[in-house]
């Protein structure tokens, strides 16, 4: 089965989040999906198969499969571009029905997701206090501006958005008690993140869900974090920059333009390279 290699979100010909794509006639059985997921050993893989008009899709992490996975999306659409040449593409995921562009630009492709509907919560305060102690974060390290919050495009989240861009420089956490309590609480990722203006951050993702220490771009707690901003009405201007990746020495770069209908879909657009 062939696997194709891509980072995606890259920051030009370097960093992005690598990503397997399977792409053939029909999904592999479930079982084989999670196998090749783990020996790719990537944070995703996704698998397509032509189903009519569409592609049907599923993520699989290294330990377990995740209803939607932005970068791997972005990877998918420069692979169906490049063996297809540049357009939409219609993807059925097992919760929603989205869209990738894929399109060539020189040695890179250019890609763009439009998410699934976004919703967000305030997260409860036991909640938000059992993450703080797993990242060693008070209170106090907390922007005010942006409370804590569960939010959601096609897989849950919990952002925590700190004061200080040295605190998100210095994030770490025990492995396998993340793992527990993300599982136990369903956050697929924890985005811990910094504003430097109101449409520029800084973000860090825990995927111990999916059995990874970090992801260094995430596109799909990009758009529900984009999602999040609208519902209370920050003042992003219609689209926010995300840098991540650079604390793990993988820079990697996001977009996500933002409508004005709350719960609609989030743009995430961003570059990808063939590894």
């Amino acid at each position: 089965m062939n696997v194709q290699r891509l980072a995606a979100f890259s920051d030009g010909d370097t960093g992005g989040n690598p990503a397997g794509v399977v792409i053939g006639d029909r999904l592999p059985a479930a079982s084989d999906m999670q196998r090749i997921a783990a020996e790719v050993g990537f944070s995703e893989t996704a698998f397509a198969a032509k189903l009519g008009d569409r592609w049907s899709v599923r993520y699989f992490s290294p330990e377990a499969e995740v209803p939607f996975c932005g970068h791997a999306t972005i990877a998918l659409g420069a692979a169906l571009a490049m063996h297809r040449g540049d357009g939409t593409f219609h993807l059925s995921l097992s919760q929603a029905e989205i869209t990738v562009e894929g399109r060539r630009a020189g040695p890179l492709y250019s890609a763009a997701l439009q998410s699934p509907p976004t919703h967000s919560a305030a997260a409860p305060a036991a909640r938000i206090a059992a993450a703080l102690d797993l990242f060693g974060l008070a209170p106090e390290d907390l922007d005010h501006r942006l409370p804590p919050a569960r939010v959601h495009a096609g897989a849950d989240h919990l952002v925590l958005i700190l004061k200080d861009r040295a605190a998100l420089a210095a994030m770490k956490y025990d492995f396998v008690r993340g793992q527990a309590l993300m599982r136990q609480e369903g956050w697929v990722t924890v985005l811990l993140g910094h504003a430097h203006t109101s449409q520029r951050f800084s973000t860090r993702n825990a995927f111990a869900y999916g059995g990874v220490y970090e992801d260094p771009a995430t596109g799909a707690s990009t758009a529900a974090l984009a999602g999040y901003l609208r519902d209370i009405a920050w003042p992003h201007g219609g689209a926010i920059d995300v840098l991540q990746g650079d604390d793990m020495g993988m820079p990697s770069r996001l977009r996500a333009e933002i409508g004005p209908l709350r719960g609609s879909s989030i743009r995430v657009s961003g570059t990808a390279r063939i590894m």
